[in-house]
């Protein structure tokens, strides 16, 4: 069993990005408005948790992301600003549990929650390999 007694709810992560025309929802493929598009928006919010816990995992894991609930709700510009941040809310078990929310520099524009699984490394890389055809 790992020991995560020390993941305490509080612990907080923030990851910020300038909107370039590669973030644009027609430049990832979910719409045609160049605005920031949601599936950067999301990446930036599980690299707000990444930054609030895997830094203290312990030495062969690291958290997989294992579930996302969140909005969408305001429009960025390029060359705007967003900053994610993720805020761990409870450790259950192996899952730990985000608040998180998305600003850019005039508003709010996104939020939700989060889920990330902490795993053993070289376990979770001996399971994807049996997905792998032998040769």
């Amino acid at each position: 069993m790992i020991d995560l007694s020390h993941l305490k709810p509080g612990l907080t992560g923030s990851a910020v990005l300038t909107v370039g025309v590669e973030h644009t929802a027609p430049r990832v493929g979910s719409g045609n408005v160049a605005v920031l598009a949601t599936p950067v928006m999301i990446n930036l919010i599980e690299a707000a948790a990444l930054a609030a816990v895997e830094h203290l995992l312990p030495e062969g894991h690291q958290s997989l992301g294992i579930h996302l609930d969140v909005r969408h709700f305001a429009a960025t510009p390029v060359g705007m600003r967003v900053r994610a941040t993720a805020s761990l809310v409870a450790v259950d078990g192996r899952t730990l549990k985000f608040r998180v929310e998305a600003r850019d520099d005039k508003e709010a524009i996104g939020d939700g929650s989060h889920d990330r699984v902490v795993v053993n490394v070289a376990r979770f890389d001996q399971r994807i390999q049996r997905k792998l055809p032998t040769a």
